[in-house]
């Protein structure tokens, strides 16, 4: 369970905690880099930074932490 706030991203607050990622839940580190999205810290060949395959390492995410289409 996450804190209430988290949980309503319709609420029109600005989000002030981590995002994170919906499908393994790691977290996600702004772009920074001018591209637009949040991603998954230091991917390396479809791994996350703890070392787990997930399909969405390389791939951005949107505020709430699901994955692109793309």
């Amino acid at each position: 369970m996450t804190y209430p706030a988290f949980d309503n991203p319709g609420s029109g607050q600005p989000r002030t905690g981590p995002v994170t990622c919906s499908s393994c839940g790691c977290r996600l580190t702004a772009a920074g880099d001018g591209r637009q999205g949040w991603y998954h810290f230091s991917p390396m060949d479809g791994r996350d930074a703890r070392g787990c395959r997930v399909a969405c390492a390389d791939r951005a995410h949107d505020e709430d932490g699901r994955a692109s289409s793309s």
